[in-house]
């Protein structure tokens, strides 16, 4: 069990997914470019501003019906590397964040607000 303090630390929040495309070489992976509100935070400050996230939702969900829906995001945590091997290469994406999905035997399903908010909103 965690206690309510380190509960508190988790930023939730809000996001709008702008893009969205899949990731060569993968039929899981998908790329999001989301928006948490403008403006942008100042430098080194979370916030506002986009993000780019990488999911594994890929097998549930298209890109395309993916653009324009609001999302649940943990946006303080520490960005994570993917590298993947393709036969034209090699590939390098960054997650600054993850979005927030259940899981059954049919796959993820993501987290949404029930009505629009505004982007970056925080969750609590």
């Amino acid at each position: 069990m965690i206690n309510y303090d380190d509960f508190k630390k988790i930023d939730l929040r809000v996001a709008k997914i702008l893009k969205a495309e899949r990731v060569e070489g993968s039929d899981k992976l998908i790329k999001l470019q989301i928006s948490l509100g403008d403006p942008p935070p100042p430098e080194g400050a979370d916030g506002g501003g986009q993000r780019q996230l990488v999911a594994g939702i890929g097998t549930v969900y298209t890109p395309e019906i993916l653009i324009g829906k609001q999302i649940i995001i943990v946006a303080n945590l520490e960005p994570r590397t993917f590298t993947l091997r393709l036969s034209s290469g090699q590939v390098v994406l960054e997650s600054q964040g993850m979005l927030l999905a259940a899981s059954d035997e049919l796959g993820p399903v993501l987290l949404c607000p029930e009505s629009e908010v505004e982007p970056g909103t925080g969750i609590r």
